[in-house]
């Protein structure tokens, strides 16, 4: 059985009874089980899930926010009754109290399943640095899957919780995001607290969130942006300006972009930059010479000194504990003169008063997340320079006090690719305003009811077409469902007829690309096509309809409504899935 893991069809299914949390957690930790190991460090034992099973028992599900969401933790963030390693063995230790955003999570009813792989102390965008193996990428296998966050938004990726924490420094929340198409937020410096968190770079570090919509993401940042008192960094959240009509968004000239020789990711961020002037978005080049000054500073300024401060000293006392990647970075051979930290200071100001003067031009700036994507056996055999190579886009995002959005947008050449809208501090609601614009803009739905839907055997297609799960939901009660048992896989059809004659039918809403869009509709044999299908909440998506010829044909299942009753009856579950995402009130 599978479960939309998405927070508001969750919240429905436990609020009309369908599911409960308990049930939910169980069949979690049988996916677990099944999944890659290497995506975890640590997992939330029976005894400790039975402690957040009990609490949310004694509330209802209307009650708590977040009740009963599972979510998953990288593991250089406190979880009390778990350890922290950071990975490295030899650094674990055993918090008595969760970071403060994990705290803010469990009280608003969300439930920690396990601490995440990372690269090691959050030095890596790649997600192979961790004596505890390479995180796998569920999308492009043997490709990285990004780091450091990379086990966090593994498990998002392979479906084992609703959303993930990792923490992002340097574009360690951003790239794993990219790379496995989730959303990636990356927040104003300080407004989610870093209490209980390793640092990296303590002045620099973030919390970051993933999450697969983009719903999910503004309410999990609404409910963790709290001003934490014991952070000496944090600083509160204000209302910040809205995304105002028309609006400008900004691009690096075209002799700034740098893909590393991949031309397929330069093509993917041209159809983004048509994508967000669909979105209404009037396309402006910037300057991104202070953006690509400030980045190289991250690492080839003082600030690296910064994680030695956070870790140099346990370093030092444990030779061998860190991988010799890490060692190399935080422990260097040579100490500049403190002057020295005063010159990236001032070079540091006048990069942020020539970058702020570019964003001055427009509302936000679009880049892409990554310029490509390396294989595995690549980056360890040139572990340092392919790592940077992946943060030309990242590295001076924290230096410079920006907040950053990252999104999926299409593959290039069925590789993940994705993009980052950028903005000044504070301006984290307005990205989320600008990425919805984005994600609705040339995109097409298509509703499917038979072969398509998950887990069935024609879903792959979907999949290698890039398509993107919007809700499940049900037709009109207008349609009756025919079954075809002809050709290699059977399928169904639908026929709409009379109100009052018909059923609301299961069904699957996601959308494709224009391209992809047509590749999918040439694919369609007869007697089936693709019409107008009416939903239950009366809007007109195109789906697959059936010729009059398939009553004669086909036979009629009506009565099951729901494709999985006939083809696989113990993987429906007709009354949480038909909940459709719209439906707020539950």
């Amino acid at each position: 059985m599978e479960y939309d893991l998405a927070i508001t069809p969750l919240l429905c299914a436990y609020r009309d009874g369908t599911l409960s949390p308990r049930t939910l957690l169980t069949h979690l930790r049988e996916t677990c089980d099944a999944a890659p190991g290497e995506i975890w460090i640590s997992r939330t034992g029976e005894e400790q899930l039975e402690g957040y099973l009990k609490r949310l028992e004694r509330h209802s599900p209307a009650e708590l926010p977040l009740y009963g969401i599972p979510f998953a933790v990288k593991d250089n963030i406190d979880v009390a009754g778990l350890p922290t390693s950071a990975a490295c063995p030899q650094y674990r230790y055993h918090p008595e109290r969760s970071a403060h955003v994990v705290e803010l999570l469990i009280e608003a009813g969300a439930v920690p399943i396990g601490k995440t792989n990372m690269d090691q102390f959050a030095t890596g965008l790649v997600g192979v640095r961790s004596p505890y193996g390479v995180v796998p990428n569920r999308l492009a296998p043997g490709y990285v899957a990004g780091g450091s966050s990379s086990g966090s938004a593994a498990a998002l990726a392979y479906g084992l919780c609703s959303f993930a924490l990792g923490t992002d420094t340097a574009g360690s929340g951003r790239v794993p995001a990219a790379f496995q198409e989730l959303i990636g937020v990356k927040p104003s410096r300080g407004i989610l607290s870093c209490r209980g968190v390793v640092p990296a770079c303590r002045s620099l570090d973030c919390v970051s969130l993933f999450t697969r919509n983009l719903e999910d993401a503004e309410r999990l940042l609404e409910l963790t942006a709290k001003f934490d008192p014991e952070d000496a960094y944090s600083r509160p959240l204000p209302q910040g300006p809205s995304l105002k009509r028309p609006w400008k968004f900004g691009i690096p000239r075209r002799e700034d972009l740098e893909f590393f020789g991949r031309e397929s990711y330069r093509k993917a961020f041209e159809r983004a930059v048509r994508r967000m002037e669909a979105a209404g978005g009037e396309c402006v080049e910037i300057d991104f010479t202070p953006f690509r000054t400030a980045a190289r500073m991250l690492y080839e300024g003082p600030w690296v000194f910064e994680r030695f401060a956070a870790v140099g000293a346990f370093l030092k006392e444990h030779p061998g504990a860190a991988l010799p990647v890490i060692e190399s970075i935080i422990l260097p051979k040579e100490t500049p003169h403190p002057s020295e930290v005063f010159r990236a200071m001032y070079r540091l100001q006048e990069c942020k008063a020539a970058a702020d003067a570019e964003m001055n031009k427009v509302d936000l700036l679009l880049t892409p997340t990554a310029g490509t994507i390396y294989r595995i056996e690549e980056v360890e055999a040139d572990p340092i320079r392919l790592n940077s190579n992946l943060g030309y886009y990242t590295n001076y995002m924290n230096l410079l006090d920006y907040s950053a959005l990252a999104v999926p947008a299409e593959r290039a050449e069925n590789l993940p690719f994705g993009v980052t809208l950028v903005g000044k501090a504070f301006e984290d609601r307005k990205l989320l305003e600008a990425a919805r614009l984005f994600r609705d803009a040339e995109r097409y739905p298509i509703a499917v009811c038979g072969a398509h839907l998950r887990g069935m055997p024609l879903h792959a297609e979907l999949e290698e077409l890039g398509a993107r799960f919007l809700e499940s939901t049900k037709t009109a009660p207008c349609y009756r469902m025919f079954a075809l048992d002809a050709g290699p896989v059977p399928k169904p059809a639908l026929i709409r007829t009379e109100k009052g004659k018909g059923a609301a039918c299961y069904l699957e809403l996601y959308d494709l690309s224009a391209e992809a869009f047509a590749k999918f509709v040439s694919r369609i044999p007869a007697p089936l096509g693709i019409g107008k299908v009416i939903l239950e909440d009366g809007r007109s998506v195109p789906g697959f309809l059936g010729e009059g010829l398939t009553a004669e044909s086909g036979h009629d299942i009506t009565a099951l409504a729901d494709w999985r009753r006939y083809e696989a009856p113990s993987a429906a579950t007709p009354s949480l899935s038909a909940e459709p995402k719209e439906k707020r009130s539950c």
